[in-house]
């Protein structure tokens, strides 16, 4: 389920975060579903359990899980209009990314086209308001 590049920069925790990112926000992990335990996936990935345990704090802090004491860590059911500092940094991020992109070559369609794999493959709640 996770597989981590041991040879990147990027550090090991970031990369747990960013996993865990992108399988709760692809539906992969539903809401309310409990996380592995810090000790059994530092077992499985050959990590240590305090890099599981700040990416877990992290993500926490982010609002993507919740933790209940004795019990372990949990998806959590985001609210877009709850999580207005990180919409802001979010959308700071696209800024700089597309800007980017644009610089570098891409083109206007080419971003559109990748917004449009990204919006096909995203689980979309009708109810949910967007920005």
């Amino acid at each position: 389920m996770l597989e981590l590049d041991l040879r990147s920069r990027k550090p090991i925790y970031e990369q747990l975060i960013d996993k865990f990112k992108q399988l709760i926000i692809h539906d992969v992990l539903k809401q309310d579903e409990k996380l592995p335990s810090v000790r059994m996936l530092a077992q499985q990935l050959s990590i240590n359990p305090n890099t599981i345990q700040k990416a877990y704090r992290e993500l926490e802090a982010q609002g993507y899980i919740y933790s209940v004491k004795g019990k372990g860590s949990f998806v959590n059911f985001m609210v877009p209009e709850a999580n207005h500092a990180e919409i802001k940094k979010v959308k700071e991020q696209l800024k700089k990314q597309i800007a980017e992109a644009l610089y570098i070559g891409l083109t206007v369609e080419d971003l559109k086209e990748i917004l449009n794999e990204i919006i096909g493959g995203a689980h979309h709640d009708p109810n949910t308001k967007r920005e």
